[in-house]
């Protein structure tokens, strides 16, 4: 294990210990776990207060920080107050010792994904590293774990078991719950109940069938050296373009994530992945996270994103309903979600976390910032499997025609006839992972090429409380959205008033 460089890079951010070559749980946490793990009459865990108590014992074994203030009287006040007596009867009797027994083998889970996870192929790239590690700043990648993994790491949030101290120096976001449930207590909000909820339904769900298949989480980086050919875009790349609109659908009303059909769904992103998910936040991303928890394990492993980078996620399954927004989000009940798998056995959600400038004012109009924005959406919106498609085009309609300081534009290709030349393409696979077995081995090494069709669902990114301008943002992602080759762009305006002109603009542009 000492050799394996991706564990090494992972060991101070978990809560396990290293014994002779062989991860293992503190042996304080591996008995409280084994006596939960057989049920309350062995564990004594058949309230929130005795789970407080469980939870405090357990985080003291593995990490000398305290939990949140108040945190324990949150996880009492939740279970023993708020859940309905007939949930808290069924969640103390059969899914605390579900994830108690996932804790015992999250060891076990990880020796092995760390030992199969350098297999995985790219096109453009052959074999590319997939392992559990620290994402950092300016170095892209892919991490790719398996469902039950992101389970067990989840419920490792949930028992608010990740060590803390070091987190800040690398820039990572907070990834325990105990956040959550202490704001619950110190000042009663139906915001952070109904976050709980979400998360509680998860497990709920989960204890009776362990979900099957992987979620990839890749770090996307546009180079700023500008020897690269995609590099992050100066004035010339983005004034001098050739690239038509991509074809542009406005909708007043509907949500996102109701979109009908594969998209890649714009997270209005937090630098900090999550944002504020685990704490008081209530927008849309966070909101995303709730409805979508397995995205939440994004938060252990990337940190902060940098002004050309993005983070793309693809296989999450959505578990809830919900409604309303802010102060007015409300959990409202099972969702089922019927995406169809890819050849990896990922859910066909795609979702990319670009941070918006935050209260940017009347400086948002310059040129460096409005340069900062468009390169941001066309990072999240770039697609690595068509970087050789990217190679020759640009060339083409670019940077093979630059002469004097203008663009010749010779033997110009369309972004949808170039995508139509795309031959890196792979069959669509029905039915969801619940109802098959886990992809063959060699399906599972293959990291399948978006599709052609797969255009990007957004909306007011960086408005509301970043104070962002509508009109500019939606201009400034549907051209990154043209320039990454993307064959739509879905919007939605959810009624903006500064808008109401953009289905015009759409006609008169003829896409």
């Amino acid at each position: 294990m000492e050799e394996m460089e991706d564990a090494a890079s992972m060991l101070p951010y978990l809560p396990l210990e290293l014994r002779s070559s062989e991860l293992s749980w503190p042996p304080a946490t591996a008995e409280a776990l084994a006596a939960m793990s057989r049920g309350p009459e062995h564990g004594g865990v058949a309230s929130g207060e005795a789970l407080a108590a469980a939870v405090s014992g357990m985080r003291r074994a593995s990490d000398p920080s305290p939990l949140a203030r108040f945190a324990p009287q949150g996880y009492a006040l939740f279970f023993d107050e708020l859940m309905p007596r007939e949930d808290a009867e069924k969640w103390f009797g059969e899914v605390i010792p579900f994830l108690a027994n996932l804790l015992l083998r999250l060891p076990e889970l990880l020796e092995y994904h760390w030992r199969h996870a350098r297999g995985y192929s790219r096109s453009r790239k052959g074999r590319v590293e997939a392992g559990l590690r620290i994402l950092d700043r300016q170095q892209a990648g892919i991490v790719i774990l398996s469902r039950e993994l992101v389970a067990a790491l989840l419920a490792c949030s949930f028992f608010s078991l990740f060590p803390v101290i070091e987190r800040g120096f690398k820039h990572l976001p907070m990834i325990n719950f105990d956040s959550l449930f202490a704001n619950l207590y110190e000042s009663y909000d139906e915001k952070p109940e109904s976050k709980m909820r979400c998360i509680t339904h998860y497990f709920h769900r989960i204890s009776s069938n362990i979900p099957v298949g992987v979620v990839s989480f890749e770090r996307k980086v546009l180079p700023l050296d500008s020897n690269h050919l995609v590099p992050y875009g100066k004035v010339d790349f983005w004034s001098k373009s050739a690239f038509p609109l991509c074809h542009l659908e406005v909708h007043d009303s509907g949500l996102m994530e109701d979109h009908s059909g594969e998209a890649l769904q714009v997270d209005f992103a937090n630098k900090y992945i999550g944002g504020g998910a685990l704490n008081w936040g209530c927008v849309q991303e966070e909101i995303l996270f709730m409805i979508n928890p397995e995205l939440i394990v994004s938060m252990l492993f990337l940190p902060a994103l940098a002004d050309n980078e993005a983070i793309e996620i693809v296989g999450t399954e959505r578990f809830s309903n919900y409604t309303g927004y802010a102060s007015s989000f409300k959990f409202s009940g099972d969702y089922i979600d019927k995406k169809d798998t890819d050849r990896m056995g990922r859910h066909r959600t795609r979702i990319v976390a670009i941070d918006a400038l935050c209260r940017p004012g009347i400086k948002q109009y310059e040129l460096q910032l409005l340069l900062r924005e468009i390169n941001k959406a066309f990072c999240g919106f770039s697609d690595d499997s068509k970087y050789q498609l990217y190679e020759r085009v640009f060339q083409e309609n670019c940077l093979a025609g630059l002469v004097d300081g203008r663009v010749q534009v010779s033997n110009h290709v369309s972004g949808d006839d170039a995508l139509q030349k795309d031959p890196a393409t792979f069959p669509r696979t029905e039915g969801g992972a619940g109802d098959k077995e886990i992809p063959n081995a060699e399906a599972l090494t293959q990291i399948p090429d978006d599709e052609d069709n797969i255009g990007i669902v957004t909306g007011n990114w960086g408005c509301g409380a970043f104070g962002g301008d509508p009109e500019l943002k939606s201009m400034i992602q549907w051209l990154a959205a043209s320039q990454a080759l993307r064959p739509f762009m879905s919007y939605y305006t959810f009624g903006t008033e500064a808008l109401q002109n953009l289905r015009q603009l759409h006609f008169v542009a003829g896409v």
